[in-house]
């Protein structure tokens, strides 16, 4: 089952449209992990059709039952020339209302994005770690001065060398903070890739396998 939703918060900013899958036959009782994906400036917007270009809502919109994964997934979309920064608190208000409608293990939250997503997973995840089991943010980065924060997650980063847009500085300093307060960080360095390093991190490694098994411990 695929559902393309809309979410609608009161005050002045514009409500949060999102992608939601579901695996084939799911039932609340099951009591499934949370995939939560955050995209690039490039699919900001109210056409959905955008976010299927990339990652997570690409795969599983094309397959809700993308590698054998019994998961639900989240893709909010960011309104146009607005940031995940202005809106970090409605996707952290998403993601706990789609965990109690869908009956979502809480203990199983992971949390990605890639570019402007990047950096998105990284301020949501400083502001509430203790929501996520996992996060992986791809090139991206943050306020690294902060990221004492997020030292106990299990951290995936991923970065090409050859980036041009953002820095590989960016995600280097974000990792090295995390590991000086003892952090728990895998970092991944594509040296003959640029900016859009995001196929190969989610298409041809085992990260999406990782997030959906991660568990709070």
């Amino acid at each position: 089952m695929i559902q393309f939703l809309n979410k609608e918060f009161s005050g002045e900013k514009k409500g949060l449209n999102y992608i939601l899958t579901t695996p084939t036959g799911f039932d609340k009782s099951e009591h499934l992990p949370l995939l939560v994906f955050l995209h690039g400036a490039g699919e900001r917007g109210d056409d959905l059709e955008l976010l299927k270009a990339h990652a997570i809502p690409k795969l599983f919109t094309n397959n809700q039952d993308y590698g054998g994964l019994r998961v639900i997934t989240l893709s909010p979309q960011c309104p146009q020339e607005r940031t995940w920064y202005d809106y970090k608190w409605e996707v952290i208000s998403l993601i706990k209302s789609v965990a109690e409608e869908y009956n979502v293990d809480e203990s199983r939250i992971s949390l990605c994005g890639i570019s402007m997503g990047g950096f998105g997973t990284w301020e949501i995840s400083l502001q509430v770690p203790e929501l996520f089991s996992a996060i992986a943010p791809v090139c991206g980065g943050g306020m690294n001065w902060r990221a004492w924060y997020v030292r106990n997650l299990p951290i995936r980063v991923y970065h090409g060398r050859l980036d041009d847009i953002v820095p590989l500085s960016q995600s280097e300093a974000m990792v090295n903070s995390i590991r000086l307060q003892g952090g728990n960080v895998e970092f991944t360095i594509y040296d003959d890739l640029g900016h859009c390093c995001w196929e190969r991190a989610f298409e041809h490694t085992d990260l999406i396998s990782w997030l959906v098994n991660s568990k709070k411990q």
